[in-house]
């Protein structure tokens, strides 16, 4: 079984930047993909961007592209994104996510989830 456990999330004003990071652990990660989703108060689940763990090919959410940069430490079982020109909308609790199969966007393909990290931003 693989856990998974976030780290980073806080409070930062608009246009600032945050880094999240997520360890694997329990056993080595060997899915397919990790990725980020994140949630706000009364909003569904939305994907945010996910890596393939084999080559780091990459997808982002049309919303936080050119803003977020999700990457990966295979060695260290560990996936991140660094968040920068951070806006009020960005607010949520950042979830990651491990996949056994593919690489996409859809929350129900992802097997491990973590317990979610806040990250508020203020205007």
């Amino acid at each position: 079984q693989v856990q998974l456990l976030e780290s980073g999330g806080g409070l930062v004003q608009a246009g600032g930047s945050l880094r999240l990071s997520c360890a694997a652990s329990g056993r080595t990660f060997s899915g397919s993909a990790m990725g980020w989703f994140r949630q706000a108060p009364g909003k569904e689940r939305e994907f945010v961007a996910t890596i393939r763990w084999s080559d780091g090919w990459i997808i982002y959410a049309d919303s936080v592209k050119g803003r977020f940069t999700i990457s990966r430490d295979n060695a260290k079982n560990m996936v991140y994104l660094q968040m920068n020109s951070l806006k009020p909308e960005d607010t949520a609790v950042y979830y990651c996510a491990g996949a056994v199969y593919g690489t996409n966007r859809i929350a129900a393909t992802y097997k491990y989830w973590g317990q979610g990290t806040q990250v508020t931003v203020s205007s």
